[in-house]
């Protein structure tokens, strides 16, 4: 783990976040809004795949409950796009909004400063 892959991984997350209010916040079904709802599920995968990297950052030193948040958010979008490509809009709506949740949640918990990103942010 590099200060490299922190400032991927925060800069991801941010992006993600941004992103993830610009969507939700544009009309459903637009050219535009699928292209920067396709980016944002880049992002995220990027994060959450990242968040791997990252491990060894609780007090024991290794995965943390962050970790599984990461791996449900990659099978939450992957059920999210199999909805979506079956015609289901709610399930997939559904689905993102949880992803969406979820990189919240995985973001106020990273801000503790006995967490590495909380540490980059906030020092020791």
């Amino acid at each position: 783990m590099t200060q490299l892959d922190i400032g991927i991984h925060i800069a991801g997350a941010v992006c993600a976040l941004l992103l993830g209010i610009a969507v939700l916040s544009m009309p459903k079904g637009t050219p535009r809004r699928k292209l920067i709802g396709r980016t944002w599920v880049v992002l995220m995968t990027i994060v959450a795949l990242g968040s791997f990297r990252l491990h060894g950052i609780d007090a024991e030193g290794g995965f943390s409950g962050i970790h599984l948040l990461s791996t449900f958010t990659l099978f939450s979008m992957a059920y999210a796009i199999f909805m979506i490509r079956r015609g289901h809009r709610q399930r997939h709506f559904m689905a993102m909004i949880g992803c969406f949740v979820g990189l919240i949640v995985a973001g106020i918990f990273t801000l503790d400063s006995d967490r590495i990103i909380g540490n980059f942010f906030f020092g020791d």
